[in-house]
């Protein structure tokens, strides 16, 4: 194929080839030489052009294939309009030539189109240069049409399409002419050229003024003309054609009068909508003949002409656009009810035509106001419907309330509005529910009165009108769900009490069953007390419904409605009326078959009808609760729901002889009975009617066979029996499109009405199939076929064999003895229940039974499958395949097979051929086995002939279709045969004409089940495999260019297959800019979009998919696209300014399906997380011009004072160029779920940028990388703005949109509220935006606000209150931190503020919240203890649902009773709190009853008392058993409620005094411990064990307090002793909180320091092992268990005391030991630290001195101090490990705080003072600093018997030191410090010794100090070391003179030399200072106020 991509045609290799290769060949040179025409220089083209003419010229004599011409043409235009122009004429004349030949042979037919579109091209690309030669062209081709074929029309009318926009104006003398042709060529036979006559009048009236001026009447009948018996693709053009045309005729301005001189009419908006009405109403036919007719009574309008001009409406509206729209909606919507108004008896005559004409209009509406519309014209529209609406009622009333009888005539009057009101509410509720929560303000706009004007007309005459206005209030409710209780309500309310009004009665049963169908869409739900109510109404309206016969049939059928629409409930609410539901269910129906036969001849027709509508109703009920409460169906409800049934079916017998008793009047009743019974029987298990299974299918063979059916709805019967992928072949209505909606009446067939809500009432509970709009239930005698078919599927399968073959053999008999129309029907019928029972068996894995049952089941299906209806011949051909999976038996497969190999080698005809060759694909799709390649090579041989059958397009489809199901479910085995497939389709490809799209449709699907057979392969590079890939490619290239939308949706997802497995060989940017052309020039129309929906969904798919891998390249590409792109290519989403993801936002728009819709979204996902980042200000722009698009606040712009950065500034004022022209403004109203995904993306994009870079949260060093380099972006540059769209967000009208501004709100706060702001030292940026923050977060406090957003809001306010808190303590920017919470306005309008006022009633709810959930977390064998009518929130039947509310909110609850029951100290501050409130107070549940007089009055103690055990049992056995699926902030929340409720003394003291309770909590505590992991959770609670034993303290020394004063005469020595331990000091487990205590605190230390447990390190002693740093949390662990060790011995009693020291002496060394690492700096390591803390509080105990345990601490403490001495002896050589400064503190500690005995005995003071010795000699500054603060607190110590010993032996040491420094002078500053500590050592002696000795120390120490003194001169050029140490000496000279004044004089007596130094330093200081103060008092002022101005708060 390289050898085609050069500039002329390779004619060498060209002629070597074969002729499909040839074919090939050709096609990819034309494709080559496209795209190098564009690229090669002028003068290269001009060189080779004649050359090139000539041989693209001879190719038209090649007989070029559809594909192949168009190129050629193309190619032809552009070679012309590159290169020069002179020989044009030439080959305009040569093409000329061509078409006037005389030859009509097949052979020359395709030159001859060639010619035609070769016109076409070259005057599309040259125009005006040819506009003398085209009068001939226009008038040879226009004859030719005359005798060509139906290709000649349709090219010939493409062709002229071109011409015609190439000439433009120019063209205008030929327009008449062909005006006419085209005229013809709109009602041709042929759909195709219906199409493209469509097509060429649309370019025609673009410059043809008489088409919507003089003859706008006759086009509009041709166009009608033109739907007749058309298809979906000439609908499509031809409304186009129309709407267009309309639309022009009203916008058009008079052309000037030089122009044209004929008189043009102006027509008005009322003549054109008359003009389309005349269609809707009257269809084609004349005025005159409609006249006629309607005498007769015998017109009726085709469906396919209405539905056509309902399209057209919709162009008609789309191409006036939104704008016009709003202005002319009242007389618009008046119009399009108009259509079926009674005025126009003929539209409405019979019901079916009604119910069409209905969906039509609501069609148009829905397309309109839904599509065109923002939320404010919605709005706006919705009024104006809501007028309408009340306009009709009054007509109604008027009639209705006329007392005189003469003028009443029947109730014509009253029904003739009927169908515009149901269309009217219809689109109401569509509208409301689109709206959502937007739609609030509207509801409660009483001018509106939108509530009361659809409740008024639930009381309608007419029944549709009721169950419309019923729908409307469910879709009321499920877009405002705050709506649904209230109207639940009142619906309720009117019922109760217009119980007499027939209309009354059904219509608000309908609307109570359809707000209870709103409830599973309702997060809220409704009260649960509701379901009584309506349960005891609908018992009522049965009880009562035999009172009063003129009510009996609508009671009846009202109280069942209320019961199976309660039965939607769900199991939860079901359960307490399932005993007398199951009752009336009883009642219903007779209990014996005698009782059956006596209630046959009693009654009349009227009480059968009623009879029969309640035991419809009945089964209807059972059925509502099998399918929705499945779980409720236990042994014993179906052992209660079986009785029934056999008499039930009974009924099913007796109905025929009851009919023939009592008249026809019972023949609906009857049929709905049937219906409901199948229906019910099919969801019920099939074992429970076992004795009745012979009877049903004999009433069911009686059904399907019967005789009085008159319609044929295959097309509702077949396609849930067909396979899915099998319904593509068939008709494109089975497909999904935009207009499914009206299109599904086309397809049933003109006798049939399409399914609507009066012919099954109780569907309107259900929720519909197809997502959001209203049910629409078949009339009973279509939904009883099928009810019926589905049951004979399982019945079937479940009887005996016999009766199995019986019924089989009985059905293919009434076949064969019926005659014409209806044996189809019956047969229809017959197979389609015979699909369903093989379905069933296959699905269930069942057997056929005997071979005998084989011969009538392959009868049926043969018969079937050579049936004129394909869509019988698809459901056989699924059958067929069926059969032969339940038969399951290899030979009778293989002869199947071989049946269909012989029909179709003899049949000739289509039926057949196409019949069996689906059957052989079906086979393959079930049966892979049957592939043995024998087998293979038949199939695929007799499919390729088929294939090639060109004289029928239908059985090449089918073949092709069969085959691709063969390639896909051959897998690998196909490989052999993937060449010559691949060779066939491109030669069809190439071949098959273009109007044959449905062949076309099959290729792409054999093409892309062969591209997913090659798979991976596919990237190889071997020749073959390139070869196959060329060919793959090249084929989707020809699909791709095929006109027919489905075609080029098949290309495109051959080339995402390809994408996926060989992404090299695709190319990108032409797959993009083909996805973006077909995605934006969809956009032109603005609202339809492709009318092809599968086409949009392949173009997304394929996004979707390519964005994974590449989303950057696809964005260029499409970028580049748009600037290269001619103008007609820039529709409103114009790619230039918003790029790929701003087109696709509007799309998302302005789309309805909702698989689009998710696929937009998962592109523009996939988009943002790969591009966000690097594209930061294009995202947020993009998202912020869609939130602002709707915000019209004016509260954005007064909030905002924030003032846009400097270089923003450009950017505004392009925005403001670009909003002058109102069409390039990016977003205009997006509806609020669009604006709802992007607040959605922000949050996105703020995750994004968490990965990124840092600078994206630091606006320091984000400011700094902007200035390097102005391309960087980060996240927090755009922080205004962010705050910005959430601020429009969270206060837009929608809830939805509030909720996601109030999370964007919550993330911006959480990520930005710790970074500073670097202008302001000790602020946040955040700070400059509290204002916005509090506007956004305001409106969410008001009344009416929905509890989601209030909760949400609150959600957002703590965080920002956390925030704040967590960023102001450490600043300290504020004295107090009162004083902050005074400043910072989050906190003044705070949170607490709000809620302050209502705390004592918040408080008493959660209190009786939490006593609920005590409650109904009681095991349940307490059940029987609960309350009999429940909780404070919940009622005793709901315990099981509210348990999980509870379960979810109660730790939240529980913290914040404990908090408020802290700030209030426990007090009880209410004076009737002491009353039973605690229990009881007002909640929504206890509102009803009344209030228990006679409860007992409780203290304040007791209340205290009662709410503190609340509080601690919910903790306590939440804790102790903690479930899996408890979450952190559970546990948290819990643990932080029992610190709150322990920092209060009452608590405490309840706790220090019940010995008993602190254990159990200790011990909950301590498995809290051990089975979560979590550091928080763990420190949380070793807090709580800390205060438990605080509380023990405060209890022993009262205790020891109050003793004291009551035994204050007795002697001390007979004082019991109080705390653990008593008298003997013995702890007993399990009732010791000391012990208790200790296993925690061991368990905590132990886990974090292994080494301290005995039993792992082997030995008791202490081992030396490498000290460690802990972690953080670590450390934090080990030093909470060391301060709560600590506090131990305080509890006991001095025995006690004594057992536990040696544990807890043990431990705290241990720590010591463990963790005394050297770290730099010499500080200590946090664990350290809190050991030498821990080890101070011991050692100062009071036990230690008591007189009691005095002796034994004595020994234990002595025993410790020598452990702690002994760490610093080798063990192996590794003492050097450890921390000489932690030990040294830890003797000092010692020495400090224990009673002198301890520490002078010899043998230890001797050890000390050698560890102190040996560590001055150590070398390391640090330590040497150290050492001396801890000798001067030792030299300080008070008492001399301790300090002497170490002054005595260190002192002289010290001395030296000082002069050794003395003499060596200190270099930097550790030195320095080393000698003013010595120094200050020295001092503290100076002070402590005794007179005699004090002159030799200051001796000593004078000398030293005057050393360092320095002279005038030494002094400007010394050292900064050398000046401080000069000060520091002087200083202390000048304090020690005066001191010691007479030993200062001897000193300097006797050494002159220092006396003259000294002076003159002194002299030099005191001339420094004068010269310093001066300067001094200016720099004070500065400074003091700068401190000021830091202080300020910028707020």
């Amino acid at each position: 194929m390289e050898l085609a991509h050069s500039l002329l045609l390779n004619e060498e290799v060209y002629n070597q080839l074969g002729e499909v290769q040839k074919a090939e060949f050709i096609f990819d040179w034309l494709r080559y030489l496209e795209k190098l025409l564009l690229a090669t220089s002028r003068s290269d083209v001009k060189e080779k052009q004649k050359t090139l003419v000539e041989q693209l010229l001879s190719l038209l004599n090649s007989s070029p294939g559809p594909p192949t011409r168009k190129l050629l043409a193309k190619n032809l235009g552009v070679l012309y309009s590159i290169g020069d122009t002179f020989s044009v004429y030439e080959t305009i004349d040569k093409c000329n030539d061509l078409i006037r030949s005389k030859d009509d042979s097949p052979s020359y037919l395709p030159t001859k189109l060639a010619a035609v579109v070769c016109l076409g091209s070259l005057y599309k690309k040259l125009g005006r240069i040819l506009v003398n030669t085209f009068t001939d062209t226009v008038g040879n081709i226009l004859k030719a049409m005359k005798s060509a074929e139906s290709q000649g029309r349709y090219e010939i009318m493409l062709s002229l399409q071109n011409i015609l926009n190439g000439l433009g104006a120019a063209a205008t003398p030929c327009h008449r002419d062909v005006y006419k042709a085209a005229k013809s060529c709109l009602t041709d036979r042929s759909m195709a050229v219906r199409c493209a006559a469509a097509k060429c009048l649309l370019e025609l009236q673009k410059e043809a003024i008489f088409m919507w001026s003089t003859d706008l009447d006759s086009v509009a009948t041709l166009c009608f003309k033109s739907f007749e018996g058309s298809n979906y693709d000439v609908r499509i053009s031809v409304s186009k054609l129309l709407g267009t045309v309309l639309a022009k005729a009203i916008i058009s301005k008079h052309p000037g009068a030089a122009v044209s001189r004929q008189s043009i009419r102006r027509v008005s908006l009322e003549e054109v909508l008359e003009l389309l009405g005349t269609g809707f109403l009257r269809g084609s036919s004349g005025f005159l003949r409609a006249s006629g007719d309607m005498l007769k009574g015998t017109s009726s309008v085709s469906r396919d002409v209405r539905v056509g001009v309902t399209q057209a409406y919709v162009v008609f509206v789309s191409t006036l656009g939104g704008t016009w729209l709003e202005k002319n909606f009242a007389a618009f919507l008046s119009h399009i009810l108009s259509l079926v108004s009674q005025s126009h008896p003929k539209a409405t005559q019979t019901q079916t035509d009604a119910v069409c004409g209905r969906r039509c209009v609501s069609f148009i509406l829905r397309a309109t106001i839904g599509g065109l519309l923002g939320e404010k014209a919605q709005i706006a529209a919705a009024k104006d419907i809501c007028q309408a609406i009340w306009k009709l009622k009054k007509v109604v009333d008027a009639v209705m309330n006329d007392g005189n009888v003469e003028t009443r005539v029947g109730s014509t009057d009253a029904t003739a509005s009927q169908h515009m009101l149901v269309c009217a509410l219809q689109e109401l509720g569509n509208l409301l529910y689109s709206l959502g929560t937007t739609a609030a303000p509207l509801l409660q706009d009483s001018s509106a009165g939108i509530l009361d004007s659809v409740i008024s007309v639930i009381q309608h005459p007419s029944i549709s009108v009721r169950l419309a206005a019923a729908w409307c209030l469910h879709c009321i409710a499920v877009a405002l769900p705050s709506y649904l209780t209230p109207l639940l309500d009142r619906c309720l309310e009117r019922l109760t009490v217009l119980k007499s009004s027939p209309e009354a009665v059904t219509g608000f049963s309908f609307a109570v069953a359809a707000l209870l169908g709103a409830v599973k869409h309702c997060p809220l739900g409704i009260p649960h007390g509701k379901g009584k109510i309506i349960m005891t109404l609908a018992e009522d309206l049965l009880c009562s419904a035999v009172q009063n016969s003129r009510l009996s049939a609508q009671r009846t059928q009202a109280g069942w409605l209320l019961i199976a629409a309660l039965m939607t409930l769900g199991p939860a609410v079901v359960s307490h009326h399932l005993g007398r539901v199951l009752l009336l269910w009883k009642c219903v129906f007779p209990v014996s078959p005698k009782d059956l036969e006596t209630e046959k001849s009693r009654g009349d027709s009227f009480t059968w009808q009623v009879t029969l509508e309640g035991r419809a109703g009945a089964l209807c009920a059972i059925k509502s609760f099998v399918s929705h409460s499945g779980d409720l169906l236990t042994e014993e409800v179906i052992q209660h729901l079986l009785p029934p049934l056999p008499c039930a079916v009974d009924l099913l017998t007796q109905l025929s002889s009851v009919l023939k008793t009592y008249g026809s009047t019972l023949k609906t009743p009857s049929v709905v009975y049937r219906q409901r019974l199948y229906e019910l029987l099919i969801l019920l298990p099939p074992e429970t009617y076992e004795g009745n299974l012979c009877t049903i299918l004999k009433e069911l063979a009686a059904d399907l066979t019967a005789s009085d059916i008159q319609v044929a709805a295959s097309a509702f019967l077949l396609p849930p029996l067909c396979h899915q992928d099998d319904l593509v072949i068939l008709s494109p209505l089975l497909q999904e499109t935009d207009h499914r909606f009206i299109e599904e009446q086309l397809l049933l067939g003109n006798g049939i009405a399409c399914g609507s809500l009066e012919y099954d009432p109780y569907s309107i509970y259900e929720k519909d199939v197809e997502g959001d709009s209203v049910p629409k239930p078949l009339p009973p005698v279509l939904s009883v076929i099928s009810s019926a078919v589905k049951l004979f599927g399982v019945v079937c399968a479940h009887v005996g064999e016999a009766q199995r073959l019986f019924i089989l053999e009985q059905l293919l008999d009434s076949i064969k003895h019926s005659k014409g129309a209806r044996q189809q029907i019956v047969q229809l019928h017959v197979v389609s229940s015979l699909s369903s029972f093989l379905k069933y068996l296959a699905v269930s894995k069942g057997n056929l039974g005997p071979e005998e049952m084989r011969r009538p089941a392959l009868a049926l299906v043969m018969g079937a499958l050579e049936s004129p209806n394909p869509l019988l011949r698809c459901a056989a051909a699924e059958a067929w395949a069926r059969l032969a999976q339940v038969v399951d038996d290899g030979a009778f497969t293989a002869a199947l097979a071989q049946v269909s190999f012989d029909k179709l080698k003899s049949a000739r005809d289509v039926v057949t051929r196409t019949g069996y060759s689906l059957a052989l694909g079906s086979l393959h799709r079930y049966l892979g086995g049957i592939s043995s390649s024998q087998h293979l090579n038949s199939c695929v041989g007799i499919l390729y002939t088929l294939a090639q059958d060109t004289t029928s397009p239908d059985v090449q489809t089918w073949a092709l279709h069969s085959l691709s199901l063969i390639i896909d479910s051959a897998g690998p085995l196909y490989h052999m045969h993937v060449e010559p497939t691949l060779s066939l389709i491109i030669m069809l490809l190439l071949n098959v004409p273009p109007t044959h799209a449905e062949v076309h449709q099959s290729l792409g699907r054999c093409l892309n089940a062969l591209i997913t057979t090659l798979g991976p392969e596919l990237q190889g590079n071997s020749t073959s495999i390139s070869t196959l890939r060329t060919s793959c490619l090249l084929g989707c290239a020809v699909m791709q260019d095929n006109p027919d939308c489905l075609v080029q949706a098949q290309a495109i997802s051959c080339l995402q297959q390809l994408h996926m497995f060989a992404p090299r060989h695709v190319n990108l940017s032409n797959l993009v800019s083909c996805l973006c052309e077909i995605l934006l020039d969809n956009s032109v129309l603005v609202n339809l979009c492709s009318p092809y929906l599968l086409l949009r969904r392949a173009v997304l798919a394929c996004l979707r998919q390519l964005v994974q891998r590449e989303a950057a390249e696809v964005s260029e590409h499409a970028v580049m696209l748009a600037k290269d792109s001619r103008k007609e290519l820039t529709p409103d989403a114009n790619i230039r300014e918003v790029g790929l993801e701003g087109a696709l936002l509007t799309l998302l728009d302005k789309e309805t399906d909702q698989k689009l819709c998710h696929d937009i979204k998962e592109t523009l996902n996939h988009m943002l997380t790969s591009m966000a980042v690097d594209k930061l200000s294009f995202w947020l722009k993009l998202c912020k011009d869609v939130l602002a698009a709707s915000a019209d606040f004016t509260a954005v712009t007064c909030v905002d004072t924030v003032q846009e950065e400097e270089g923003d500034k450009g950017d505004d004022a392009s925005v403001l160029t670009t909003r002058n022209d109102d069409k390039s403004y990016p977003y205009t109203n997006p509806h609020w779920a669009t604006r709802v995904f992007a607040a959605e993306c922000v949050c996105r994009i703020i995750n994004q940028c968490e990965n990124a870079h840092s600078a994206h949260f630091d606006i320091a060093l984000a400011q700094e990388m902007k200035k390097r380099d102005s391309r960087n972006d980060f996240l927090v540059l755009h922080l205004a703005d962010l705050i910005r769209m959430a601020f429009m967000a969270a206060t837009d009208h929608s809830d939805q949109l509030r909720l996601s501004g109030l999370e964007t709100l919550l993330v911006v706060i959480r990520r930005f509220a710790a970074i500073p702001e670097p202008e302001f030292p000790g602020h946040v940026i955040l700070e400059q935006y509290q204002a916005n923050v509090g506007a956004a977060l305001r409106p969410a406090f008001s009344s009416e606000t929905p509890p989601d957003v209030t909760a949400k809001a609150c959600q957002v306010y703590v965080i920002a209150v956390e925030r704040h808190k967590s960023h102001r303590e450490p600043l300290k920017t504020t004295t107090c931190s009162e004083e902050s919470v005074r400043n910072g306005s989050y906190s003044s309008d705070g949170l607490l503020d709000l809620v302050h006022t209502d705390l004592g009633t918040l408080s008493r709810l959660w209190l009786a919240a939490l006593q609920d959930f005590a409650l109904l977390t009681l095991p349940s064998e307490f059940a029987s203890q609960l309350p009999v009518e429940g909780g404070a929130f919940y009622t005793a039947e709901t315990s099981e649902n509210a348990k999980l509310h509870y379960y979810n909110s109660w730790a939240l609850i529980l913290h914040a009773t404990a908090l408020w029951l802290t700030s209030t100290g426990f007090v009880v501050a209410d004076p009737d709190e002491g009353a039973s409130h605690l229990s009881r107070p007002v909640t929504p549940t206890s509102m009803c009853q009344g209030s228990s007089s006679g409860a007992t009055v409780k203290s304040p103690e007791d209340v205290c008392t009662d709410r503190f055990h609340l509080i601690l049992g919910i903790s306590v056995e939440f804790l102790c058993s903690l479930r899996s699926d408890a979450t952190m902030e559970s546990i948290t929340a819990c643990l932080h409620a029992l610190q709150a409720l322990l920092d209060v003394p009452w608590p405490r003291s309840k706790i220090g005094s019940d010995q008993d309770l602190g254990i159990e909590l200790l011990n909950v505590l301590h498995r809290v411990i051990l089975t979560r992991e979590s550091p928080s959770i763990q420190l949380a609670s070793l807090e709580v064990v800390r205060q438990i034993i605080c509380a023990a303290q405060e209890h022993v020394k009262e205790k020891r307090r109050s003793a004291e004063v009551d035994d204050g005469a007795a002697e001390k020595e007979t004082l019991p002793e109080f705390g653990e331990g008593k008298d003997t000091g013995g702890l007993v487990p399990g009732k010791s909180l000391v012990f208790a205590t200790l296993e925690l605190c061991v368990c905590i230390l132990v886990r974090q320091l292994p080494e301290l447990n005995p039993k792992l390190t082997g030995s008791p002693g202490v081992k030396a092992t490498k000290p460690q740093v802990l972690s953080e949390d670590g450390s934090r662990l080990v030093s909470a268990a060391l301060v709560i060790l600590s506090e131990l011995p305080a509890v006991c009693s001095p025995e006690g005391s004594i057992s536990i020291l040696p544990t807890i002496l043990y431990l705290t060394i241990g720590v010591l030991r463990e963790t005394a690492v050297k770290l730099p700096g010499g500080q200590l390591s946090p664990t350290v630290a809190a050991s030498l803390q821990a080890l101070k509080g011991i050692l100062s105990s009071p036990m230690a001195r008591a007189e009691k345990s005095h002796t034994a601490w004595t020994d234990l403490l002595r025993s410790a101090l020598t452990t702690i001495l002994d760490c610093w002896d080798p063990v192996d050589g590794t003492h050097q490990e450890l921390d000489e400064i932690s030990l040294l503190t830890a003797i000092t500690v010692f020495i400090l705080s224990t009673s002198p005995e301890v520490t002078t005995i010899p043998c230890l003071q001797k050890r000390c003072i050698e560890k102190f010795k040996a560590t001055l000699e150590i070398k390391d500054p640090v330590v040497q600093i150290k050492t001396y603060q801890l000798l001067l607190s030792i030299f300080q110590y008070p008492n001399p018997a301790v300090s002497y010993p170490y002054i005595y032996s260190l002192v002289s040491s010290i001395v030296e030191k000082l002069q050794e420094i003395d003499k060596r002078k200190p270099e930097d500053t550790t030195e320095l410090q080393i000698f003013q500590e010595g120094i200050k050592v020295l001092e503290a002696l100076v002070a402590i010794a005794e007179e005699q000795h004090r002159s030799q120390l200051v001796a000593c120490l004078l000398p030293i100090l005057i050393s360092f003194l320095l002279d005038d001169n030494a002094l400007g050029s010394a050292t900064s070391v050398m000046k401080n140490l000069h000060d520091f000496a002087l200083q202390n000279l000048m304090q020690i003179g005066p001191q010691y004044s007479s030993v200062f004089k001897n000193v300097m007596a006797s050494s002159p030399a220092l006396k003259a130094r000294l002076e003159a330093a002194i002299k030099g200081n005191q001339e420094n200072v004068k010269v310093k103060i001066p300067t001094s008092k200016h720099t004070k002022n500065p400074g003091k106020n700068a401190s000021i101005q830091l202080k300020t708060n910028f707020l």
